[in-house]
């Protein structure tokens, strides 16, 4: 298990060129929050801030995102939570959890663009999963419903 990271956070208008290690800056006219990874990898994370991307809770305090933060496309491929500015690692997922986790954020974007008012509110039946198998794919989908909600 990695150990704990304490990150500070800045609040500024543009993100600076050169990011501190642990530091995460909260652009609001940008909504976007960026920090280096927490791997010590030093790749640069950026996370949108939207109703479909991540959400930032700020108390007075601290800073937490959610969901959690999957760098897959980085060979350190690290997974984990910024809550109340610690890091909390996650375990790795596998390429289908990836795939289906990548699915899943398509089909929630599509459902909030094509329907904004009520896409929440409408449950789904959709399964997502770079298996051809239907089995496979309700499992998995359940298996992500269950770790996501």
């Amino acid at each position: 298990m990695k150990d704990t990271i304490t990150l500070v956070h800045k609040f500024v208008e543009y993100i600076p060129d050169v990011l501190e290690d642990a530091t995460l800056y909260i652009s609001i006219p940008f909504a976007t929050v960026v920090h280096k990874c927490c791997c010590g990898c030093g790749s640069e994370v950026i996370t949108p801030l939207s109703p479909t991307d991540w959400k930032l809770i700020y108390d007075g305090v601290s800073i937490s995102l959610t969901p959690s933060i999957g760098n897959w496309n980085f060979p350190c491929r690290s997974h984990y939570w910024i809550i109340n500015n610690r890091v909390e690692w996650a375990r790795k997922w596998s390429q289908e959890e990836i795939n289906t986790g990548r699915g899943y954020d398509a089909w929630m974007k599509e459902r909030y663009f094509d329907s904004p008012k009520d896409w929440i509110n409408q449950n789904s039946k959709a399964h997502f999963s770079s298996s051809n198998d239907g089995k496979s794919k309700k499992r998995l989908w359940n298996k992500v419903k269950n770790w996501l909600f």
